[in-house]
């Protein structure tokens, strides 16, 4: 969000009423990150919140930091920064967990916005040839956990019931409230109607590349004394996998950098050593950075790489500032390496912090070009177009349990499938170009 559309926002906001925005990338001007300074002076009377891209940071203004109580006294809560200046002062930027310190003073948004934003978002999904998609919720470090119970109840289940789910989802609910899921699929199932499936539970090892917060074996480039944020404390974060693993639930963790991933793999092993090896499916979510033989971990230990080819096109430029050149090169996005180690991927959009499209994202992950760029960026780790395809449909309706209805036109399956403006697979795989011309849910045309 840039300073002319908080001006245009502010004129039109009653006096103390909350300035909401987001989607800023500090990447793109340059890397420096913003402060409550850049935008006091337009925002003398109203409390103001932009988020980064990537949900794991954001800005308050100076009356949004005296509301809610954060001074240069303030402790950094556990798994979280308060962005300071060298003489101690908040800046303004509060990362990860720290975000908690203000989120619950954000009035919450309507039922009947949530229930719009669904229907818009499934029409977004539809037009670009999206029939299933996995939720996870409107978590993050610092949310409320309940916040994925509300929007299943007053939004899905809603929507399920009045007959207007117009794509699939499975629902995956904050690790933490682990017991309550397992106690609904104890009542109900995983399928709670051809479009809700119930999946399994979440987790944040980690924050992201972008925020300066995703955890690394060695520190950041450009800051030499950071070394990423653990966002879950490990003894924690294990004994509620374990707990939920006994369960029967999926487990979906995020981490980005090395450190975290290399975590989050030694806890799943553990928790096998203890509960019993079974079809878990245990997923990292994003698994972006990975140290050398890691890549051959997921493929050992039946871990599926949940991840996004079009978060390299922004990651691209700014992991070699942040890693340094050969460190980001080794181990950055190892699409190919992972397939050659008999991992599941699963490729996905991690919409909305990329554009959920997915013949964009077959392109990224066989071209690997970034904007601006004139050749591939690890070239090594580009995929083919099957194996491209196969991510994006059959490997992902298989790490999350639904590869005996979807991912793939088959007897007995559900027959979601879209036309494509292309008619030969020859031509799209030179150029990896093409539209939706159609999409279709249940043989029935969906879109447009």
């Amino acid at each position: 969000m840039e300073v002319d559309t908080v001006v245009q926002i502010y004129a039109d906001s009653k006096k103390g009423s909350w300035i909401l925005g987001g989607g800023w990338n500090n990447d793109l001007w340059g890397g420096d990150l913003p402060m409550a300074s850049w935008i006091d002076d337009i925002t003398p009377h109203n409390p103001v919140w932009l988020s980064r891209m990537d949900g794991h940071m954001g800005l308050a203004n100076s009356v949004a930091l005296q509301l809610v109580g954060i001074t240069n006294l303030s402790e950094d809560p556990n798994g979280g920064t308060i962005m300071k200046t060298s003489s101690g002062e908040p800046t303004g930027l509060l990362i990860d967990a720290a975000m908690k310190l203000i989120l619950p003073w954000i009035p919450e948004v309507s039922v009947d916005e949530r229930r719009e934003a669904l229907l818009r978002a499934s029409n977004l999904a539809l037009s670009r040839g999206v029939t299933t998609v996995v939720d996870f919720g409107r978590y993050y470090p610092g949310e409320s956990v309940q916040l994925s119970w509300e929007d299943f109840a007053d939004v899905y289940q809603w929507a399920s019931y009045s007959e207007k789910m117009k794509i699939r989802v499975c629902l995956f609910f904050p690790l933490e409230t682990w017991s309550s899921l397992a106690d609904l699929i104890n009542k109900t199932g995983h399928v709670l109607s051809d479009w809700v499936y119930l999946g399994g539970v979440k987790a944040f090892a980690d924050g992201s590349l972008g925020s300066n917060s995703a955890l690394f074996h060695e520190p950041y480039a450009d800051e030499p004394h950071n070394y990423g944020l653990q966002v879950m404390e490990l003894e924690s974060l294990l004994s509620m996998t374990m707990a939920s693993d006994k369960s029967g639930l999926q487990v979906a963790i995020h981490a980005i950098g090395d450190r975290a991933n290399d975590l989050v793999l030694d806890m799943y092993k553990s928790v096998v050593v203890t509960t019993g090896k079974r079809d878990q499916r245990f997923r990292i979510e994003h698994a972006q950075h990975l140290a050398s033989g890691t890549a051959a971990r997921f493929g050992d230990q039946g871990i599926v790489a949940s991840m996004q080819p079009q978060h390299l096109l922004d990651d691209a430029d700014s992991a070699r500032k942040k890693l340094g050149v050969d460190r980001a090169e080794r181990e950055s996005y190892l699409f190919q390496s992972l397939l050659a180690n008999n991992a599941l991927l699963a490729l996905g959009s991690d919409w909305p912090v990329a554009d959920i499209n997915p013949l964009c994202a077959i392109r990224t992950a066989m071209k690997r070009i970034p904007p601006g760029w004139d050749n591939a960026w690890i070239p090594s780790e580009r995929i083919s177009l099957t194996d491209a395809l196969i991510a994006h449909t059959l490997s992902a309706a298989r790490a999350c349990f639904l590869e005996n209805d979807v991912g793939s036109l088959s007897p007995g399956k559900i027959a979601d499938f879209v036309i494509l403006s292309t008619s030969s697979w020859e031509d799209f795989a030179a150029e990896v170009s093409a539209s939706i011309e159609a999409t279709y849910v249940s043989g029935v045309q969906a879109y447009p």
